[in-house]
């Protein structure tokens, strides 16, 4: 996993999962303590998530609010997405509609969920 980026956008790449949670959520903590505004997470170079990973950006969603921010998720691959949608995370979470590989992903899961 890699993280790169400032405390108003980051840019998620590799496997975000059990071996490397506790260095990504440092990061995004850290990221969201020092900027104000949304925290944007790039993931289009993300390639899986695991259940803990996908709770380490949940944890970061968390804080943003407590923080007076949001966690806006940008290019979120087809099939993460899917899993959003289907633990319906996706009616919790911003998530950048017309992302480069998925165009008006949050949209039409809006709309079935309806």
């Amino acid at each position: 996993m890699h993280i790169r980026g400032d405390h108003a956008e980051l840019v998620v790449g590799g496997r975000l999962d059990v071996r490397n949670a506790a260095d990504a959520r440092t990061v995004l903590h850290s990221a969201l303590d020092a900027g104000r505004g949304d925290l944007v997470l790039d993931l289009t170079e993300l390639d899986s998530w695991d259940a803990t990973g996908l709770g380490v950006i949940m944890g970061a969603h968390r804080r943003a609010g407590r923080t007076g921010r949001r966690l806006v998720l940008r290019g979120v691959p087809d099939r993460m997405q899917r899993v959003l949608v289907a633990t319906r995370l996706h009616r919790i979470l911003a998530i950048e509609e017309g992302s480069p590989q998925s165009p008006s992903a949050a949209r039409p899961a809006c709309k079935r969920a309806g």
